[in-house]
């Protein structure tokens, strides 16, 4: 069942499919969450977002003016009444599932807001998903850390146990079952297709996140002063933001008119673009110029996987797809964009001119 994704005409013609489509998408005032809102905004898509106000500032949701762009709801994903309301109003046909605690750290500081967010709001997602017909496909994005991690040095592949170790990566676990659950008892009709995507750690421009390596960089560098680096030896799928946000895409698409792709994938790049977090600084720095520096410093910090590598076999046997750029592209598009917002461009054309040539 294999299906040719990775062609130019078939990223084209992807885009093309959600014009005047009704799509709903949680988490979308966020890093990944804007670039895929304004992807859609392009494709001429009838885009709702649910969210809470964006969680940084600045924001990538704001520098694009996203809100005057799409219909945005302000909304906590553990508010379930306050979901079902806009469900019934909107009908979405698709709903793409991102909003979450999405940081390690702040889930060791804060255990019961990350579990309450990213299970529980999954469980609220999925209940007004089984409550409103119009949903014909759905996906749940979690990560890659949702896998038992043994730091046995091999790439995890679906079929392995789920089991995260830290607050953060074992709710985006149990985010993984209640989806399954849900599609075993409410979904076996058939009348909405139910996925979930396991994404490796994304880069690009526009990420104003803390304790995370390339917006440090960033700051760092627009502060002329050195990065702190506290795990140079850490392997990590870095992947430009665009590759899993057009992996959702083509997934919500694709199960839509064949449940049969229905399932769940790993999203990540290359074994080769798999690199330690102290060589994506060096990348960082070919790119952004001599001038920047960095400081390897470990701060004692809670428990943080060594090694993280995905098999992502799954998704290239079933969609023929693979991934368009390398961490070298991808971490010079990252300051390419940075350095544009640095020097007061136009965010929204720099942002929609990366998109198009990566769809194109």
């Amino acid at each position: 069942m294999a299906v040719r994704q990775g062609t130019v005409e078939g990223m084209e013609l992807m885009l093309d499919f959600y014009k005047d489509k009704k799509i709903l998408v949680t988490g979308h005032t966020g890093f990944k969450g804007s670039w895929l809102c304004r992807a859609l905004i392009l494709s001429g898509a009838d885009v709702t977002g649910y969210a809470l106000t964006p969680p940084t500032d600045p924001s990538l949701f704001k520098i694009l003016g996203l809100e005057e762009e799409m219909h945005s709801v302000t909304g906590d994903i553990r508010d379930l009444d306050h979901l079902k309301k806009v469900f019934a109003e909107i009908q979405p046909e698709f709903v793409l599932h991102m909003a979450a605690q999405p940081l390690v750290r702040t889930s060791y500081k804060e255990p019961v807001y990350t579990y309450e967010t990213n299970v529980m709001g999954t469980v609220n997602v999925m209940e007004c998903v089984r409550s409103n017909d119009c949903v014909k496909s759905f996906l749940n994005v979690t990560t890659d850390k949702v896998y038992e991690n043994r730091e046995l040095g091999k790439p995890f592949t679906e079929t392995e146990k789920l089991d995260g170790f830290d607050p953060y990566s074992n709710s985006k676990s149990c985010s993984e079952l209640v989806t399954h659950s849900y599609r075993q008892s409410f979904f076996e009709d058939g009348r909405c297709a139910v996925s979930t995507a396991r994404a490796g750690n994304v880069i690009g421009g526009g990420d104003f996140a803390l304790d995370r390596i390339i917006p440090d960089c960033v700051r760092a560098a627009a502060a002329d002063k050195s990065v702190i680096i506290r795990n140079p030896d850490s392997v990590r799928p870095f992947q430009l933001v665009l590759e899993p946000l057009y992996v959702y895409l083509m997934i919500l698409e694709k199960q839509r008119s064949d449940i049969r792709y229905a399932g769940s994938y790993n999203v990540g790049p290359e074994h080769r673009d798999c690199v330690r977090t102290g060589e994506l600084v060096k990348l960082f720095r070919k790119y952004w110029g001599d001038e920047f520096k960095s400081e390897v410093k470990p701060d004692g910090g809670p428990h943080e996987a060594g090694f993280l590598r995905l098999d992502c076999e799954k998704l290239k046997k079933t969609f023929g797809w693979k991934p368009k750029y390398h961490i070298e592209e991808a971490v010079e598009k990252t300051v390419e964009w940075s350095k544009a917002y640095l020097a007061g461009e136009d965010m929204t054309a720099v942002t929609d001119r990366q998109i198009r040539v990566f769809f194109r």
